[in-house]
């Protein structure tokens, strides 16, 4: 007979098995859905609909219709400034304002983080609507800089409660070498406490990154204008126009197109991100 120990390990044991069964049978069926929507990309329309993929080769020349013929290309570059430019825009803003609220004591300093977790909790769909409306008095709908600064202005409440954490837990002793030195506050931030806080920075632009690449609500409101599309907003005008033109071997080279950058990201610095994350949780 077992006694009551053993019987705890042999539970938690089976548990543990359940648990990796279920995420490796999870892993596994978004591969193959992963893998059969690129396999889907190099194929012919006949061979999709014919449940016979690759039968006819690899026909490469899906890509370029995707680029050349469905605009992908420009979607795509669209899709990089939008992107790329928001986060550069959101590291600027709230670096300071985050170490500010994580390293300066004023009256104020609880208030402000209780707005910005509450501003965490408003769906985005509730403000697109009025912003929507202003946009639409200044005249600045269908205009890239009003989109990057839509994208903005929505991620500012979680990037600054992000950097929050990592700022708290930069020793106090940099600030104070670096007062001695003669640095101003100002000198002191970009030069000594913006590096040490790169984990975090690097981690919550990625996560930025990657919302903004795949958002498509607010750049359908903003943004609707074919050459102002992102990947978001081409890739469902194409899927609407497979009523039309059935040319669903490019419509999954498009897929394909819009996932790389993301699994790319993914791979490459997963480890960097859980990392990183571990890092901000611990407290001083």
């Amino acid at each position: 007979m077992l006694n009551r120990l053993e019987k705890k390990i042999v539970i938690n044991k089976l548990f543990l098995i359940i648990k990796y069964m279920i995420m490796i049978t999870w892993c596994l069926l978004i591969f193959i859905c992963i893998g059969w929507i690129f396999l889907a990309s190099l194929s012919t329309t006949t061979d999709i609909f014919d449940g016979k993929i690759l039968a006819s080769g690899i026909n490469f020349k899906n890509y370029y219709k995707a680029f050349v013929n469905n605009r992908v290309g420009i979607y795509f570059i669209n899709s990089i400034i939008y992107s790329s430019t928001s986060v550069i825009g959101l590291v600027v803003l709230c670096s300071p304002a985050a170490y500010a609220i994580a390293r300066i004591d004023f009256k104020l300093n609880n208030i402000l983080k209780k707005i910005f977790v509450l501003a965490m909790g408003v769906p985005g769909i509730m403000i697109v609507i009025p912003l929507f409306g202003i946009a639409a008095t200044l005249k600045l709908i269908n205009n890239r800089f009003i989109l990057i600064l839509v994208y903005i202005a929505m991620h500012i409440p979680f990037t600054i409660f992000f950097l929050i954490s990592f700022f708290k837990n930069i020793s106090h002793t940099f600030e104070e070498a670096a007062a001695i030195d003669g640095c101003s506050p100002f000198r002191a931030f970009w030069n000594i406490m913006f590096p040490l806080a790169s984990p975090g920075i690097v981690t919550v632009s990625i996560f930025n990154f990657i919302s903004i690449w795949n958002e498509y609500f607010t750049a359908l409101i903003f943004a609707n204008k074919t050459n102002l599309r992102p990947l978001s907003i081409g890739l469902f005008s194409m899927i609407q126009s497979m009523k039309y033109t059935n040319d669903y071997s490019g419509m999954f080279a498009t897929v394909v197109i819009v996932l790389i950058p993301t699994i790319i990201i993914y791979i490459i610095l997963s480890k960097k991100i859980i990392s990183n994350i571990t890092a901000g949780g611990i407290n001083e």
